[in-house]
């Protein structure tokens, strides 16, 4: 059988939504919202008419009838940290949502949609591998300061879903019993180590690496000196940590194709600095292979900058030697979130209760 299912994802400045039968997908559309727009908002969470407005207006006017759906599945938020797979969408949860009042995301926004569509119908709504998954295990959380542990955030969601593929896919294997490392590179980045079906260990962006707009991680007596030195607020240094930092402080921009042309153009700056985050994917890549015992199947990059023949190639010649590399460029969240939402429904998977967080 193959379910319809509505699939929400929302942006800062835009939600995605799009309607999927089992895997294959219908249609789908960027509803983008202007400056102006959003601007009549003070918080986040306050959207969420507007933008379930959207979503419903887009489905009318592809003469999709509501009640025609058997699940809605929304890009997860800011949950607890959490395993990975299905949620439930309940009051408890949409409640949680509205509490978060500090650097609140717009995927914060997807629950709450889903929910109020849903419930109108009387069909389930689902969140998917949200942002805040957290599989790590208990030694590799562990500092050298015993207040600040590690923890994992990012992109679960289409890292997990490209771990699945290659599975199926490459190995012809179940998830469970293959070992990858999944490198995702996009506007931020992250780097996951999956074993036994768990995201075990990961490098965040403002740990090792550095992305296009990311910082990555900083000598720790020289951020302190800087966070002390009166020259910067904590806004402005946050602001380099996410969304100003990377390729984007170093020569401002955060378009990895501008950049190439430059590159190409005979731009040594831009190729030292493109090449600098690269290199520290691939020590990144390197990290978690000695975390895995060096014992790994797969290496996959993902996210939009594996397009690039330039990236792929660099990282390929790098980290080769530890295992074979797959590239599966692009960011798959959409079709991720129709497949996690249609193996519920399937009862080939257990969807897990936010109540469990709490």
């Amino acid at each position: 059988m193959s379910y319809r299912v509505l699939v929400i994802n929302p942006g800062s400045t835009s939600t995605k939504a799009g309607l999927f039968e089992g895997e294959r997908c219908l249609f789908q559309e960027t509803l983008r919202h202007s400056a102006e727009e959003l601007a009549a908002f003070n918080s986040v969470m306050e959207q969420v008419d507007f933008r379930r407005g959207i979503v419903e207006k887009m489905l009318a006017e592809k003469n999709v009838s509501p009640d025609s759906l058997d699940a809605v599945c929304a890009r997860g938020g800011q949950l607890p940290p959490c395993p990975s797979g299905a949620f439930v969408v309940d009051k408890q949860m949409c409640d949680y949502m509205y509490g978060i009042k500090q650097g609140a995301h717009a995927s914060n926004l997807g629950c709450v949609i889903a929910l109020q569509i849903a419930e109108k119908q009387g069909i389930p709504a689902y969140v998917y591998d949200p942002v805040a998954v957290d599989e790590m295990t208990p030694v590799s959380r562990i500092t050298g300061m015993p207040m600040l542990n590690r923890w994992m955030v990012g992109h679960a969601l289409n890292c997990r879903a490209m771990a699945i593929r290659c599975a199926n896919e490459v190995m012809h294997k179940p998830l469970e019993v293959c070992r990858f490392i999944v490198l995702h590179l996009g506007g931020g980045a992250s780097v996951r180590l999956f074993i036994d079906g768990k995201m075990v260990d990961g490098i965040r962006d403002d740990e090792l690496l550095f992305a296009p707009e990311r910082s990555g991680g900083q000598d720790c007596q020289s951020l302190i000196h800087l966070c002390f030195s009166g020259e910067y607020t904590e806004k402005d240094l946050m602001k380099y940590v996410r969304g100003g930092g990377g390729l984007k402080a170093h020569l401002g921009t955060s378009d990895a194709r501008e950049v190439e042309q430059r590159i190409a153009a005979g731009d040594e700056k831009a190729k030292l600095v493109y090449d600098a985050m690269l290199y520290g994917a691939a020590k990144s890549i390197g990290a978690l292979a000695a975390a895995a015992d060096g014992q790994i199947d797969r290496i996959i990059l993902t996210g939009g900058l594996a397009h690039s023949q330039y990236v792929a190639e660099y990282l390929t010649k790098k980290v080769s030697f530890i295992a074979p590399v797959e590239v599966m460029a692009g960011e798959f969240e959409m079709e991720a979130l129709a497949a996690g939402a249609c193996r519920v429904l399937a009862g080939e998977e257990q969807a897990h209760r936010f109540a469990e967080l709490v």
